[in-house]
């Protein structure tokens, strides 16, 4: 089958390899849709970061560079391994795409199974990809999806699950303002799952194409361009001069971050979702002078259940944010280098390994 792998920064090669053996206990998956990850983007980029480099295997894989890529993934079912009785050929399905140890516990009421030692993810640090036709994954990682939801809209669950844990981290409910800076995929998502909560949302984007996405798909009730704006003064004009109640950095740039300390309320939660390949500056007066609690989240814990009853209930619409299909052969020059040096174009792009969804 083929496959997208990974070999250094700057250097992924789409090749034939194995398709992978249904073991006891998993769960054969045909990819249908793999969307193109932010993470992806960074270790092309600037990587390896999760990405094992070569000779250096992940200490629960065993693997190292090249592997296959894609964590971001949707499919159908079309084996099952011994053990497995409550999934079934046909079903369709997303994966949590954790490698974690055997011994860490990944029950219903886990907290933070997601930050145990080793952690990294399928489609990074080993045990397959999404960007690849056919995978096998611990039945643990996969959840089923109602067939009344797209293929391609379910592959975006992944990424909505990372702004379902950062909404359930900042403690926001019903009422509260969200200032969201940055309207790519985890900015928006993020809004999405705000405003199926009950929250008012307040996004700073300078992309025209982004901030259309946030209004036409209902989820920045105010959205603003941070190039013509003052920011901070219209998000307190909103909020008769307190500030925003939270505050969502979704795009590791500075001055996103500064944009946040400032139109914060006192005692406001500031939460950082983008993954930052650099230093960043804090203003510790600030958030001293104004108690601002500062929150870090990655990914998620348990929260793909919960995900999943949104879609299905009709309470978020991934649609919109779907801006382009392309296939493996595309990854690159269609996918990689527009998400980089055109990301004003395009908020996410989805890959079809075996070109069936195009």
């Amino acid at each position: 089958m083929r496959a997208a792998r990974y070999y250094d920064r700057g250097d992924i090669r789409i090749e034939d390899v194995d398709e992978p053996t249904v073991g006891p206990g998993q769960v054969g998956i045909d990819i249908a849709w793999c969307g193109i990850c932010g993470t992806d983007l960074h270790e092309y980029a600037e990587g390896p970061i999760f990405i094992p480099p070569a000779g250096h295997p992940q200490p629960i894989s065993k693997e190292s560079a090249p592997v296959t890529i894609g964590h971001e993934m949707s499919g159908v079912v079309y084996a099952v391994g011994e053990g497995v009785d409550d999934v079934k050929i046909g079903d369709h399905v997303v994966v949590e795409p954790y490698i974690l140890h055997d011994d860490v516990d990944t029950g219903p009421d886990s907290r933070d199974y997601h930050l145990s030692p080793d952690m990294n993810f399928i489609g990074l640090g080993g045990y397959g990809g999404g960007l690849a036709e056919k995978i096998a994954v611990k039945r643990r990682w996969v959840h089923k999806v109602d067939p009344s939801v797209p293929l391609d809209q379910a592959a975006l669950i992944e990424p909505l699950s990372v702004g379902y844990h950062a909404v359930e981290r900042s403690g926001a409910s019903a009422g509260d303002t969200a200032l969201i800076t940055g309207a790519g995929p985890i900015g928006l998502l993020t809004a999405a799952i705000c405003k199926a909560r009950g929250l008012t949302t307040v996004i700073s984007e300078p992309s025209p194409l982004r901030r259309q996405k946030a209004t036409e798909s209902g989820v920045g009730d105010h959205v603003l361009d941070p190039t013509t704006t003052d920011v901070v003064a219209e998000v307190r004009a909103l909020t008769d001069g307190r500030g925003a109640d939270v505050g969502f950095e979704c795009t590791s740039v500075q001055p996103a971050l500064d944009t946040l300390l400032d139109g914060l309320r006192p005692t406001g939660k500031l939460v950082v979702v983008s993954i930052w390949g650099h230093p960043a500056s804090v203003d510790m007066q600030k958030v001293v002078l104004k108690e601002i609690d500062v929150r870090g989240t990655i990914a998620y814990v348990n929260s793909h259940p919960a995900t999943i009853a949104l879609i299905e209930q009709g309470k978020v619409d991934l649609a919109p944010f779907i801006t382009g299909r392309i296939g493996l052969d595309g990854l690159v020059d269609e996918g990689y280098d527009t998400l980089i040096n055109r990301n004003e174009t395009a908020v996410k792009i989805l890959v079809s390994p075996s070109g069936a969804g195009l």
